[in-house]
C-alpha cells in the first residue's frame, strides 16, 4: 500500500509539473510575463529618474551649503581682523589710562610729601616757639 501511495504521488507531481510547464509556455502566460516585465522596466526607469533628481538636488544643496560656509568664513576673517584691531586699540587705551593713573599717583604722592614737609616745618616752628615761650615765662 505504501508503494502505491508513493507511485501515485510521483505520477501526480509529474502530471502537475507537465501541466504547469504547458501553462507557463502558453501565449497568454507570455503576455502576462511581457506586461509584468514592461511594468518592472517602467518602474526601474521611474526610480532611476527620481534618483537622478534627488542626486541633482543634493548636489545643489551641497553647493549652496559650501557657498554659505565660505561666506561665513570670509565674514569671520573680516570680523577677526576687526576684533584684533579693537583689542589692540583697547590695550593701547588701557596702557594710556595706567600711565595717566601712575602720573596722578606720583603727583598726589609728591603733593602729600610736600604737605608732610610743610606740616613738619610748622610743627618744628611751633615747638620752637613753645620752647621760647616757656623759657621766657620761666625767666619772668
Amino acid at each position: 500500500m505504501k508503494a502505491w501511495k508513493g507511485i501515485a504521488l510521483f505520477a501526480g507531481g509529474t502530471l502537475f509539473g507537465l501541466w504547469g510547464i504547458k501553462m507557463l509556455c502558453s501565449k497568454d502566460a507570455k503576455k502576462v510575463y511581457t506586461n509584468c516585465t514592461a511594468g518592472v522596466l517602467r518602474a526601474k526607469d521611474y526610480v532611476f529618474s527620481q534618483a537622478t533628481s534627488v542626486k541633482e538636488n543634493c548636489e545643489d544643496i551641497y553647493a549652496e551649503a559650501k557657498a554659505i560656509n565660505e561666506e561665513r568664513a570670509q565674514k569671520a576673517k573680516e570680523t577677526e581682523v576687526d576684533d584684533w584691531e579693537d583689542i589692540e586699540a583697547e590695550e593701547a587705551e588701557a596702557e594710556e589710562e595706567k600711565a595717566e593713573e601712575s602720573k596722578v599717583k606720583k603727583a598726589s604722592t609728591k603733593k602729600t610729601a610736600s604737605k608732610a614737609k610743610n606740616e613738619s616745618k610748622k610743627n618744628t616752628e611751633e615747638s620752637k616757639e613753645e620752647t621760647k615761650s616757656k623759657k621766657t615765662s620761666n625767666k619772668k
